[in-house]
């Protein structure tokens, strides 16, 4: 009898299994269901996860971009033995790992947003010297100009050439927008980052106070002479707070008239604001689902529209670090996903894509980076890849 029950309840979780499977298969794909109002959906992928099957399959399902984490960022890309060797002064890069992932997402049919070209944070020092030898001083100014634009034009034409269209945005700098009035010069609208924890702006030091109008036109000069249809977005985090947001259109504003066309007339170097989507408090529950936030992000959306600028949700986490408030965080997302679609329409068509970067939760210790930063009930899966209830809020408003 003992035989036939333990028989019985097997069968019986294996059916529920089964239902649970067929329960999943009936979801659609969250990107096809965002297509109708006009952005694209996207998730994160490191290096590491292009052995998670698992993980794979859940991008493939329900994305329609990919950002790679860090594998296209300049201190991933950059070789210093190579570059040292070579007689030209100029740097060399190596691909190898973020190629791969680029030829992951065009064998799936995905798009990759293109992150980051210029960023000051753990950006290699030795890019700032004299023959790039650290013992050395650091090199002039021109030459450092003239290092970054042969950077930037090798690498938008590195990945266009070899993956034509597949990298269909970059961000050409990033986070380069101070918080604390400590970071950045008195006076200066712009907010322009000086420091950063203590550690100088290596950009704005070496390259000068310009940089970022410069990068953007080297990116601008590189998308033209390729002919690719490649946007070029600024990206920073609490871009959706007034102080900020005030500050990065003013630094906009400066990189969209730094320079003139043929006919005299201002020349748009940056197409749009990619808005990271961090969305409440660092490691703590204070600050997290706040309705307000709601209306905020809304508000600079449309603030950024009016200046002529797409706009990307990039690196989006909306944080929780309550279990208890998971039914809040829920409703909380599902909300966030109703302003983004409503923002299409009769606003014309500011929002472009939205890039989860807290796609699941974390089971980070408590104060890690990853921790702070995605929390660890933050997201639309759980840890084992499982839809949470916050996966079936928004996929419930988007069916609407």
């Amino acid at each position: 009898m003992k035989k036939w029950i333990a028989v019985l309840s097997i069968l019986a979780l294996l059916s529920g299994c089964a239902a649970a499977v067929a329960e999943e298969e009936t979801f659609e794909s969250l990107c096809t269901l965002a297509e109708p109002y006009g952005f694209k959906l996207g998730a994160p992928l490191s290096y590491g996860q292009l052995t998670d099957k698992n993980y794979l399959k859940l991008v493939q399902t329900h994305f329609n971009s990919i950002t790679t984490t860090n594998e296209m960022k300049a201190y991933s890309l950059l070789d210093e033995r190579a570059t040292k060797a070579r007689t030209d002064g100029m740097p060399a890069m190596n691909y190898s790992a973020a190629d791969k992932m680029v030829q992951w997402a065009q064998d799936n049919g995905i798009g990759v947003r293109g992150h980051v070209l210029v960023w000051d944070a753990y950006m290699t020092e030795w890019f700032f010297h004299e023959e790039y030898n650290m013992k050395k001083p650091f090199a002039d100014q021109e030459t450092i100009k003239a290092r970054t634009e042969y950077y930037i034009n090798e690498v938008v034409k590195h990945f266009e050439e070899k993956f034509p269209g597949v990298v269909y945005c970059w961000d050409v700098v990033n986070e380069a927008v101070a918080d604390g009035a400590n970071e950045y010069a008195a006076g200066d609208p712009r907010h322009l980052r000086t420091m950063r924890s203590g550690s100088v702006n290596l950009f704005r030091e070496y390259m000068g106070d310009d940089y970022v109008s410069w990068a953007f036109l080297y990116a601008k000069n590189a998308v033209e002479a390729l002919g690719a249809d490649i946007k070029l977005y600024y990206n920073d985090y609490n871009a959706y707070f007034s102080d900020k947001a005030n500050a990065i259109r003013c630094l906009i504003e400066e990189v969209n008239s730094f320079v003139q066309d043929e006919n005299g007339n201002p020349r748009k170097l940056c197409d749009g604001i990619g808005m990271q989507g961090y969305i409440g408090g660092y490691g703590v529950q204070e600050g997290c689902l706040v309705d307000s936030h709601l209306g905020m992000i809304e508000n600079e959306i449309l603030n950024y529209a009016a200046m002529g600028l797409e706009v990307q949700i990039t690196e989006m986490a909306v944080r929780n670090f309550d279990l208890s408030q998971a039914d809040k965080h829920a409703e909380f997302y599902a909300n966030l996903f109703k302003v983004f679609m409503g923002l299409n329409g009769e606003n014309g068509n500011p929002l472009k894509a939205v890039s989860i970067w807290g796609l699941t939760d974390t089971n980070a210790p408590k104060g890690n980076y990853v921790y702070n930063l995605n929390s660890p009930y933050g997201g639309l899966f759980d840890l084992k890849l499982n839809y949470k209830d916050a996966f079936s809020k928004v996929y419930e408003a988007l069916k609407q």
